[in-house]
């Protein structure tokens, strides 16, 4: 067992500047490659050993993907960067008066820091909603999710009351942007496609899939024209869409919406909203809507040598008021102009505004259906934007290895309909399940 006193971070000491960036992903990710080689000491704090490529989970909940298809380890990533440090800890808090961070196994002086936390789910602070629902924010989280799929198929295909049968087979997910439409399409395919297949007893005209969303549009982030044109795949799929529709409770068998209408069912994913992971430490006036405040250098307001960037930023500027949009490209972009404007600080030179590039957004909804905003007010669907979510993703996919992973996997799916990793490898149990659990650990001992 591991001893917390004997243990310590290990970061030689230095007479460089020492940036340290708390969060490895996109962000954070894109600002320590910026810095390689550079005159200066990189140390990055993340949970996990491993950069994500979040907007592939949903594939790995709905058994599209292993997932270390859409995973890359830090250590290799950056194997060969000079005075590169990287270390799994959480980060407990952060003292801008002593430029330091404090974790779990010791504190660490920063001459510049950076946080880049990202966010996490927001259930809106209903207790009963986050004990429940599954989110889908991380990849332990997918794997719960496929593992709660699958379980549903494999207890229906047993169960004689019609009910509980119908409970196990009815999926409901809340939250119709992108990570919700996806997943809403995918599992629409796997029905038509994969699972007759796999459960021939089964009477999968009994599955029902709902999409539920609080605003009035499909894809609210995207234009109008991508929202209607994915809430009609959506429906072609038979998703049955409900829009204008708020959640107000789960206990893990019935959904209640605002209004009293009521849905039974064992599974409610959970993509409703998020907030920003902050950390112990930051003003409070310089955090507002649980993201923390930033000028145009991603400086945090009211503070020096502290900066933060992608989702957990929010820069107020004119053509964004309500901050950029929390996908990949801004964090990305700001990772890349904030490691120049560092430099640039370190020089005692002027440092130069972010100026993001919206390169397009992209939505896919199954096979040969996708939508797409692009620059230039274009709007596409059907077959090209779904051939543009495709080499956009593998495209921005870290490391060779992960790109001809999850490219084969997509052509092997586009001619066989199959998805190859349909395994309950980890059981999903909720800790109150006390006949779950009862089963479970019969079967682990027959």
């Amino acid at each position: 067992m591991l001893q917390f006193d004997k243990l310590s971070l290990n970061i030689p000491d230095t007479a460089k500047p020492r940036v340290v960036i708390i969060g490895g992903g996109f962000g954070g990710m894109n600002l320590a490659k910026s810095l390689k080689d550079k005159d200066v000491q990189v140390v990055l704090f993340d949970k996990q050993n491993y950069n994500g490529f979040w907007p592939l989970l949903y594939q790995v909940a709905t058994a599209g993907l292993e997932p270390d298809a859409i995973a890359e380890p830090f250590r290799k990533m950056f194997d060969g960067h000079t005075d590169f440090h990287y270390r799994m800890v959480r980060v407990n808090k952060i003292d801008p008066a002593t430029k330091t961070v404090t974790t779990l196994i010791g504190d660490l002086h920063y001459d510049y820091l950076v946080i880049a936390t990202g966010s996490k789910s927001n259930f809106f602070g209903n207790e009963q909603i986050q004990k429940y629902s599954f989110p889908l924010k991380t990849i332990p989280e997918a794997l719960n999710v496929r593992s709660q799929f699958l379980q549903c198929f494999e207890q229906a295909s047993v169960t004689t009351d019609s009910a509980e049968r119908q409970s196990l087979l009815t999926f409901v997910i809340a939250g119709a942007g992108p990570t919700g439409v996806e997943m809403a399409g995918s599992l629409a395919e796997m029905r038509k496609h994969v699972l007759p297949n796999d459960y021939p007893g089964l009477d999968f005209s009994e599955m029902k899939i709902y999409i539920v969303e609080g605003l009035g549009k499909v894809l609210p982030p995207m234009s109008d024209e991508a929202g209607q044109k994915a809430q009609r795949y959506l429906e072609d799929l038979g998703v049955v869409v409900k829009l204008n529709t708020l959640v107000e409770s789960y206990d893990g068998e019935t959904v209640t919406f605002k209004g009293g209408e009521q849905i039974k069912t064992q599974t409610l994913v959970w993509g409703a909203g998020v907030t920003g992971a902050l950390i112990e430490g930051i003003p409070a006036e310089s955090i507002e809507k649980g993201r923390i405040l930033v000028d145009p250098i991603n400086r945090i307001q009211g503070m020096t040598d502290v900066f933060a960037i992608g989702d957990i930023a929010f820069m107020k500027l004119e053509k964004y008021p309500k901050g950029h949009p929390g996908v990949a490209q801004p964090a990305i972009q700001q990772g890349v102009h904030l490691a120049k404007n560092l430099r640039r600080l370190m020089k005692n030179e002027p440092t130069e505004p972010f100026e993001y590039f919206d390169k397009g957004s992209l939505a896919i909804v199954g096979r040969s259906r996708a939508v797409a905003d692009l620059p230039g007010n274009v709007h596409l669907g059907g077959f090209i934007a779904w051939m543009a979510w495709l080499f956009v993703h593998i495209w921005y996919l870290v490391g060779f290895r992960s790109k001809l992973i999850v490219f084969s996997n997509w052509i092997y799916r586009l001619f066989t309909y199959q998805r190859g990793t349909r395994i309950i490898i980890r059981p999903f149990v909720r800790k109150d399940d006390k006949v779950g659990q009862e089963i479970m650990l019969k079967n682990e001992m027959s």
